[in-house]
C-alpha cells in the first residue's frame, strides 16, 4: 500500500536560503514533508540516524560537503540507497553534471528553476522511482 503523501518526507539541502525556502514550500503545498538542512555536512550527521525519506534534493555546490560527495557518502550504506536524489545546480558543464548521474543522482533541475519544474521533478521522484529505488514487489 503505498504511503499517504503527508508522511512522506523529502530532504532538502542548499547552502541558499532562498532556494531551500523555495523548494521547501514547494515540496509541502504538494502535501509532502519537507526536512531542510543548510549545508551538506550536517545532512550527512542527519542522514546517520534518519533515513526515513523518499527523495531528497541537494545543491550540487555546498560548503563542506557537495551535493556529489554526499550521494557519495549514501551509496555506502544500503539503507540509503534507496533514496532517489535530485541535484539543483547553476551548472553548466556537462562533465561535472555526468559525475553526479555517476555518483547516484536520478534528476538534475537547473537553476534558476520554476515552481512547475520542481513539482514535476518532485513528482517524478516520488511516484516513478529507478528500479533501484522501488521496493521489492511482494
Amino acid at each position: 500500500m503505498p504511503q499517504e503523501r503527508s508522511s512522506l518526507r523529502v530532504l532538502i539541502v542548499d547552502d541558499d536560503p532562498v532556494i531551500r525556502s523555495i523548494l521547501t514550500s514547494t515540496v509541502m503545498n504538494e502535501g509532502y514533508a519537507a526536512i531542510e538542512v543548510s549545508d551538506g555536512r550536517e545532512a550527512y550527521r542527519l542522514l546517520q540516524s534518519d533515513a526515513d525519506f523518499g527523495a531528497a534534493i541537494f545543491d550540487l555546490r555546498m560548503p563542506c560537503l557537495s551535493g556529489i560527495d554526499l550521494i557519495g557518502y549514501m551509496h555506502t550504506e544500503k539503507r540509503l540507497r534507496r533514496i532517489p536524489v535530485m541535484l539543483v545546480t547553476a551548472e553548466t558543464d556537462l562533465r561535472i553534471m555526468s559525475h553526479g548521474f555517476a555518483a547516484g543522482a536520478v534528476a538534475y533541475l537547473p537553476k534558476p528553476f520554476t515552481r512547475e519544474q520542481v513539482l514535476k521533478a518532485i513528482r517524478m521522484l516520488l511516484k516513478n522511482p529507478p528500479a533501484a529505488h522501488r521496493p521489492a514487489a511482494a
